[in-house]
C-alpha cells in the first residue's frame, strides 16, 4: 500500500497541518508520499522530507497551483491517483476545496474528517456534531481522506526523504485567482496555537474583546477565538470563530470567557488538552467538560487574571 499526502502550506513555509495528517497516513499503512504544489516549491518540499517516515516527496511547480484553485490542483492529484491505494489531505480549506474534486474525478466516495485510523479501509469520524462516532468501512479501491488534525499529533522530523519533481498537467482554465484579502496577526494561527482564549456572547461587545480578552492573550502569547453567538453578533471576527460550523482547534491550553458551552461549540474544542471555563452561570454546560471551572464575573476575573500574570512577568 502507498499513500499520497497532500501538503499544506502558504508559499513559504510547511504548515503543522502536513505533520499532522502525516501521523494519519502513516498509520493508514505502506510508504507515504508527500505531494508539495505551489509556484515555489523547493525550500517547503526540503521540509517535507525531513518529516519521519516520509518515503518520498514529490514537488510540482508550476505557476497555475500558485493559488490552490480547485481545478489545476485537481488534476494534477488525479494524474498522480494511478500509483496510490489513499490519497490524504487535512481537513482545511484547501483540501476541503479540492480533494471533493478529485473523489468525484475518480469516482469513489471521499471519507471526511477522520479522527482514528481502525485498519487500512476502516476510519472513525465524528457525525452530530461530534456527539456521535461513526465507523466506516470503504470497499473502494482507492480512498480519498480527509483528517481531523485536532485528532493527532504531529509527526516529528527526522526522515531525509528523496525528492522527485514531477510534470503538471495542461490547467484545465475552468477558473481564475482574483485577488484575495487575508487578515494579519502577530498572535498566533488560531488552528495550530498551544494555548487559546475565546469569548463568548457574554463579552457583549466588541470593545470588551480589546479590553478583556487581548490583554490575557497578549500575555499568554496566545491566539483569540470567539463563539459563534458572539461572531454572528459582530463582537468577533468569522475567522475567530470555534465550533461546528467554524475552527476545530486542540490547543494544550483553551480558556472559555463567558461561553455557555452548546453542543456545537464543544465539537470545536473539546479536545482541547486542558479546558479552563470562566462563566458565573454555574450551571453551564461549558463545566461538565473543563478541567477547572471559575463560577465568576468575567468582567471581575480577566483584569484580575491580567495583573496576576502581569506580575509573574507575563
Amino acid at each position: 500500500m502507498t499513500v499520497l499526502l497532500i501538503a499544506e502550506h502558504d508559499g513559504a513555509v510547511l504548515k503543522d497541518a502536513t505533520a499532522k495528517a502525516l501521523t494519519a497516513a502513516l498509520a493508514i499503512g505502506g510508504d507515504v508520499h508527500v505531494l508539495v504544489a505551489g509556484a515555489s516549491v523547493d525550500a517547503i518540499a526540503a521540509e517535507a522530507a525531513q518529516l519521519s517516515g516520509v518515503a518520498k516527496v514529490l514537488t510540482a511547480a508550476d505557476a497555475s497551483l500558485a493559488h490552490f484553485l480547485a481545478e489545476p490542483f485537481a488534476a494534477l492529484i488525479v494524474s498522480l491517483a494511478g500509483g496510490y491505494d489513499a490519497i490524504v489531505g487535512a481537513a482545511t480549506t484547501t483540501a476541503k476545496n479540492v480533494l471533493p474534486r478529485v473523489a468525484a474525478l475518480l469516482d469513489v466516495a471521499q471519507i471526511s474528517e477522520i479522527t482514528k485510523v481502525v485498519a487500512a479501509d476502516t476510519f472513525e469520524r465524528p457525525i452530530y456534531a461530534g456527539n456521535a462516532i461513526q465507523v466506516v468501512k470503504s470497499s473502494d479501491a482507492k480512498k480519498v481522506i480527509t483528517v481531523r488534525t485536532a485528532s493527532f499529533g504531529a509527526t516529528a522530523k527526522g526522515g531525509a526523504a528523496s525528492i522527485e519533481a514531477v510534470s503538471v498537467p495542461a490547467d484545465p482554465a475552468l477558473s481564475s485567482f482574483v485577488g484575495e484579502e487575508l487578515s494579519k496577526s502577530d498572535r498566533p494561527e488560531l488552528t495550530s496555537a498551544k494555548i487559546i482564549v475565546s469569548g463568548g456572547r457574554a463579552i457583549a461587545n466588541r470593545e470588551n474583546f480589546a479590553t478583556y480578552i487581548e490583554p490575557v492573550a497578549d500575555k499568554l502569547g496566545a491566539a483569540i477565538g470567539a463563539s459563534r453567538a458572539a461572531v454572528d453578533a459582530g463582537y468577533a471576527p468569522n475567522d475567530w470563530q470555534v465550533g461546528q460550523t467554524g475552527k476545530v482547534v486542540a490547543p494544550e491550553l483553551y480558556v472559555a470567557c463567558g461561553i455557555s458551552g452548546a453542543i456545537q461549540h464543544l465539537a470545536g474544542m473539546k479536545d482541547s488538552k486542558v479546558i479552563v471555563a470562566i462563566n458565573k452561570d454555574e450551571e453551564a454546560p461549558i463545566f461538565q467538560v473543563a478541567d477547572y471551572g471559575l463560577v465568576a464575573d468575567i468582567f471581575t476575573a480577566l483584569p484580575e487574571m491580567a495583573a496576576e500574570l502581569a506580575k509573574r512577568g507575563k
